[in-house]
């Protein structure tokens, strides 16, 4: 009878234990998932550093020298030199 119920016991124990491995909060599945979120975070951290980078050698452009100002001026502003005639083309 002892024997019976330890057996009971251990198999109680190993289906708990299973229980956790599937179904908890550190089951297979769950941990696969943070995984992906993981990955799914570096992706959008590297996108977020290369706009960085980008956007701090824009900065730097800016700081060194007045050909950076120029061309933003006359690209987003449509500022021409006194001496110069300002001509816009658009597609149909």
């Amino acid at each position: 009878m002892v024997n019976r119920v330890v057996s009971v016991v251990l198999l109680a124990l190993l289906a708990a234990i299973h229980a956790q491995l599937w179904l908890g909060h550190g089951s297979v599945a769950y941990v696969k998932e943070l995984q992906q979120q993981i990955k799914d975070q570096y992706a959008a951290n590297a996108l977020e550093k290369a706009e960085n980078d980008r956007l701090a050698s824009e900065v730097n452009d800016l700081k060194d020298g007045l050909s950076t100002v120029e061309e933003k001026a006359r690209s987003e502003l449509g500022m021409v030199k006194s001496n110069e005639i300002f001509v816009q083309v658009t597609k149909r």
